[in-house]
């Protein structure tokens, strides 16, 4: 079964679960479940009972997706996102994401998150992404191009949507919430990082460093999906602020930035 199958047969089956078609996908990641509490669901699913869906195997992603409302708008969110760490490959992490596409979503809001790796970043902060770099080891969109799904090379200019940015700003700005616009560096994982590669990530132009996004949202671009992109900075990659961190010191501190970043979420979707 190739890969245009199994997307079609995933919908299929979601389709006889839910009543409305989604507008907006949303992807929720480490500590950022919560946001899936203030959608108005209709249905949840749990991956394991999706076709083709892998499994998310991080404790503090609970796995399902949720069909219902957000700011007046229809959406699909996934409570629990994949990562390559995992053991999945780069199509199989990013296999939820055209399914989103053909299910109808016009928008996809991603959410992680991050140590920051510039000087004036904060623990704590929101960091708005308007670029990311790519250093995962597999691309999601290697081997052959299904011209269904977009072209063999697709463009990259404006991976995140401006005129999504701007508005993200302006919320902030009216909410008095402190938001960074920064790149983000995607890396493997699940080690943090070492100080050397705090230091060069910052120096190859990024601003924040993670495990996730860049894949969602390259294939969100190949399919011509807009993406907004918002980090929790849960911890600093800075020279002289490296400190021990654990994944509970992570979930510790999205916890306490989440509802800063739920709000611009929410107005933001409900804006479109």
């Amino acid at each position: 079964m190739n890969m245009l199958e199994k997307i079609k047969e995933t919908v299929d089956y979601i389709n006889q679960r839910i009543t409305s078609q989604p507008e907006v996908g949303i992807i929720l990641g480490t500590g950022l479940g919560a946001l899936g509490e203030e959608i108005e669901a209709e249905v949840k699913i749990p991956y394991g009972e999706i076709p083709h869906f892998p499994v998310s195997t991080v404790e503090s992603h609970q796995g399902q997706l949720i069909f219902g409302k957000l700011g007046n708008k229809t959406v699909v969110a996934m409570q629990g996102r994949f990562h390559y760490y995992e053991g999945y490959d780069m199509k199989e992490v990013t296999f939820p994401v055209r399914v989103m596409k053909f299910l109808g979503i016009k928008n996809l809001f991603v959410s992680n998150a991050s140590g920051g790796v510039n000087p004036s970043y904060e623990v704590g902060d929101l960091m708005i992404l308007n670029d990311h770099i790519n250093l995962f080891p597999e691309h999601p969109l290697r081997g052959k191009n299904i011209a269904e799904l977009g072209p063999r090379f697709p463009d990259m200019s404006q991976p995140y949507e401006k005129k999504l940015i701007a508005k993200a700003q302006e919320i902030a700005k009216k909410e008095g919430i402190r938001v960074q616009v920064g790149s983000y560096a995607g890396l493997t994982g699940p080690t943090l990082e070492t100080p050397s590669e705090y230091k060069y990530i910052y120096k190859i132009g990024a601003d924040a460093v993670g495990m996730s996004t860049v894949p969602e949202v390259i294939v969100a671009r190949h399919m011509s999906i807009p993406c907004f992109a918002i980090s929790i900075i849960t911890d600093l990659g800075v020279e002289g602020k490296i400190v021990e961190v654990s994944v509970e010191d992570v979930i510790a501190v999205a916890n306490e930035a989440e509802p800063k970043m739920t709000t611009i979420m929410k107005q933001l979707i409900a804006s479109l």
